[in-house]
């Protein structure tokens, strides 16, 4: 293998060009999940194109090959190169992303290495896979005949659930699958919309030419531990009646609970209430508000993120709908490292009457399947209000916001959209739905719908048509 990999290493990137239109897909997906200026590691590097096209801050490629790796580090001088076999490298630091390209069809041992890149990541990297469809074998083999695909002898065909099992048994998490690419001929127009669009629905979605993982290495934390303090953020507007309930509810979780109101406008007398809890709790809890100057739960949400001092930040709305005392369940999720973007559910268990309507009940499961298909990951509430993310992933979250931009005045498909997009993994949590003791729903079935369905289409575009 490395004597034919090192005798076609100069007609490599001259085979990157004749088929640029695919290499340039692979561009576009992997600068779409990593963002420039991250700790970039590729194994199976070849001479480079795909590392540098990242825009790493710092980047280290490994091939096998030593003439590759000559030229690699002849075209990229500002980046590390190492001729070496993956699976016998000794890592010495941490990577942000690990990138393993059309790589896995060529290894001898692919668990060995799966298994040895675990020295170059925690939990906050993530492991990006991509590989050829086994439908397109005899497609492949007919380019490589005819010169159009660069020839290698390959030793693996996997599929997805192979490469998911692989992963497993060396630890690691699959965060998302997929599949992107369906026609490789370039023909104007017509490949940018079957690529763009045809190759992301169901059914033909089974028949493109990449599939692809993303995966993390989770953190193993016990169950219960104290090891982080948290902020419960509480929205409020017109929900007088329930503020000293949320506060007597609200379980102390981690080394440290704070709770935080914030005030929306109301017409009632919530805002007082607020006051006069947070000063008769003073010396037994937490507490403190503060008063939004814009409007909406959204701008409400980024104002108590803004000001939160927790390792981990939860949403608990005013309501109580979603019993206060289930949070402590949101924070072992995230604290034991199951997941890093905790959504709850109220469509597992049966709710109470009157809890939420029909059309509601309907639109949410509309929404559940619109989503699931967006974010290729499962989700089935995306309209409970409780939601948790560590404090350093919102962060990055807000780093990466200009990519959506301002769109969401609820606040709950800005950190979906957001964490999507950052490939953390979600996880959802049942809760039994409550209805509401005190007070009136804000939010309006028709138009709030409308805006919803709205957002659908935006995030189309910008998470799954992403071309």
């Amino acid at each position: 293998m490395i004597e034919q990999l090192n005798r076609i290493a100069s007609k490599r990137d001259r085979y990157i060009r004749k088929s640029r239109h695919y290499y340039n897909d692979l561009k576009r997906f992997y600068h779409f999940n990593i963002p420039e200026g991250s700790r970039v590691l590729e194994v199976g590097c070849g001479t480079g194109f795909l590392l540098n096209s990242v825009n790493p801050s710092y980047g280290v490629g490994i091939d096998i090959s030593p003439a590759m790796i000559e030229i690699a580090q002849k075209n990229y001088p500002h980046l590390r190169f190492y001729a070496h076999d993956a699976g016998e490298f000794s890592f010495e630091e941490k990577f942000d992303y690990v990138i393993i390209s059309d790589t896995l069809g060529y290894l001898n041992d692919i668990q060995k290495v799966f298994n040895t890149i675990k020295q170059a990541v925690d939990a906050d990297t993530r492991i990006i896979i991509n590989y050829h469809n086994f439908f397109w074998e005899p497609f492949l083999a007919i380019a490589q005949k005819l010169k159009l695909k660069m020839p290698h002898k390959r030793l693996n065909w996997l599929g997805r659930s192979d490469v998911v099992n692989l992963l497993g048994i060396e630890g690691f998490d699959v965060v998302k699958t997929g599949k992107r690419y369906l026609l490789p001929l370039y023909i104007p127009i017509i490949s940018w919309f079957f690529n763009k669009y045809l190759a992301h629905l169901p059914l033909i979605n089974s028949f493109c030419l990449i599939g692809y993982l993303i995966a993390r290495l989770p953190k193993q934390l016990p169950h219960d531990n104290k090891q982080f303090s948290v902020s419960v953020i509480v929205p409020a507007r017109n929900e007088e009646g329930n503020i000293e309930d949320a506060v007597k509810r609200i379980p102390d979780m981690g080394k440290h609970t704070e709770i935080i109101f914030v005030e929306g406008g109301s017409s009632d007398n919530t805002l007082n209430e607020i006051k006069r809890v947070c000063e008769v709790w003073s010396d037994k809890r937490d507490v403190k508000y503060y008063i939004q100057s814009g409007k909406g739960k959204g701008d409400a949400v980024r104002l108590g993120f803004e000001k939160a001092e927790g390792d981990i930040l939860m949403i608990l709305d005013a309501d109580l709908t979603v019993p206060p005392e289930d949070l402590s369940k949101f924070y072992n999720a995230i604290a034991t490292g199951k997941g890093e973007y905790i959504n709850g559910s109220r469509l597992v268990y049966p709710m109470e009457d009157e809890a939420m309507r029909t059309l509601n009940i309907l639109g949410n499961k509309f929404f559940s399947v619109m989503f699931s298909w967006l974010l290729n990951q499962r989700i089935k509430d995306t309209l409970c209000g409780t939601k948790v993310i560590s404090k350093n992933n919102y962060n990055k979250l807000i780093a990466n916001r200009s990519y959506f931009g301002n769109f969401d005045p609820f606040g709950d498909f800005d950190l979906i959209f957001g964490s999507a997009k950052l490939n953390l993994k979600l996880v959802e949590v049942p809760i039994r739905y409550r209805a509401r003791k005190y007070g009136e729903t804000n939010i309006s079935r028709f138009s709030h719908g409308w805006l919803l369905l709205k957002m659908v289409f935006y995030a189309m575009n910008k998470i799954k048509f992403v071309y």
